[in-house]
């Protein structure tokens, strides 16, 4: 906490996580993304997913690689346990690339956590209809210039930018390895998780029988 003056100042920031000294903007000022044709405001996500009372209810974005490769990680991140799933991009992060690897991911877990997924307005999710219905989900989207709003996606980003440099070639890692950083992140404790893991918190879920509505 204390100001650091001359070369102490220059090293203070390479001991951060990040190496930066200060954020810098994601798109030039004035930069905007275009509307997705029948997207759902986040204003209309039910308030059983702010609160993170029931599971299902996911976070999704693209970490990027290198400009020349083309390359991306699709992260994916469960409110309520904050379990994490990538998705392997290795050619391109277009909306049919996107939406076959969301909906593949998805199909591995039970319909009782595939309540909703909030992303950002990025154009690899024009397909979010076709997402939808075959994932059999929710799809919502954040207001724009609102990093905010997927606050447990972008923390979890930034864990995985030590694993995935930035301008590198994110191609070089297979589903394998992805599969083992996802491991190895579901298996930090949390103390947002009363020190449990995202594993084991998941784990407990799926242990408990689904909740199903009584009838009078």
């Amino acid at each position: 906490y204390v100001q650091g003056r001359g070369s102490l100042r220059q090293e203070l920031h390479r001991c951060l996580r990040t190496n930066r000294a200060i954020r810098h903007p994601q798109r030039p000022t004035g930069a905007r993304r275009g509307r997705i044709p029948g997207m759902v405001n986040i204003s209309q996500r039910p308030a059983e997913v702010a609160d993170r009372a029931v599971p299902g209810h996911w976070e999704g974005d693209l970490i990027l690689g290198s400009t020349a490769s083309a390359s991306a990680i699709g992260t994916l991140v469960e409110r309520s346990t904050r379990f994490v799933m990538l998705l392997h991009l290795p050619d391109d992060h277009t909306a049919l690339s996107v939406q076959n690897a969301i909906v593949d991911k998805m199909s591995e877990l039970p319909e009782r956590l595939r309540r909703s997924l909030t992303w950002d307005q990025g154009s690899e999710m024009a397909n979010h209809a076709a997402i939808a219905a075959a994932a059999d989900l929710d799809i919502y989207f954040c207001d724009p210039h609102s990093p905010w709003q997927r606050g447990t996606n972008e923390n979890t980003n930034g864990l995985l930018r030590q694993y995935f440099p930035k301008s590198t070639d994110l191609s070089l890692w297979g589903p394998g390895y992805l599969d083992n950083v996802a491991t190895e992140l579901n298996g930090r404790p949390r103390k947002t998780l009363d020190w449990k893991t995202p594993a084991e918190a998941l784990n407990e879920l799926l242990s408990k029988p689904p909740t199903v509505a009584s009838t009078p």
